[in-house]
């Protein structure tokens, strides 16, 4: 089966309104409960895949949520190069100066980052 594809920053987009949306805890119970993780992850769909289950890592972290161990084997994979946001690459190139990924990278969230997802602010959207 043929699946369409949106870009990655509007899936990362659609995931931080469905947080603000549902607030943490539903956000959790509503990830854990349609397996979007693993349907990503089996569809070969690796930034969408971790990035959900960084998403419910970190989310479960802060609201002191023990981790789901179904999803231990993907969190044992990591995408092969670094993921940034689109805005990050945008001052790069606008700027001509790569200390703005390194920046980036030590402002990222700890869940995204095993992963090679550079993500710094999940609520600050608009």
């Amino acid at each position: 089966m043929n699946y369409e594809r949106i870009s990655f920053e509007l899936f990362k987009s659609n995931v931080c309104h469905r947080v603000k949306k549902l607030g943490d805890i539903d956000f959790i119970v509503e990830t854990l409960e349609c397996h979007q993780i693993r349907i990503y992850y089996d569809r070969k769909w690796y930034p969408e895949s971790f990035y959900l289950l960084a998403m419910l890592d970190y989310i479960s972290r802060v609201n002191d949520v023990p981790i789901c161990t179904e999803y231990d084997d993907i969190r044992s994979h990591k995408l092969k190069s670094t993921l940034y946001p689109a805005s990050v690459l945008a001052m790069c190139s606008a700027c001509k100066d790569d200390t703005i990924k390194l920046q980036s990278m030590r402002n990222a969230i700890p869940e995204f980052l095993r992963f090679n997802i550079v993500e710094s602010d999940i609520r600050n959207i608009v």
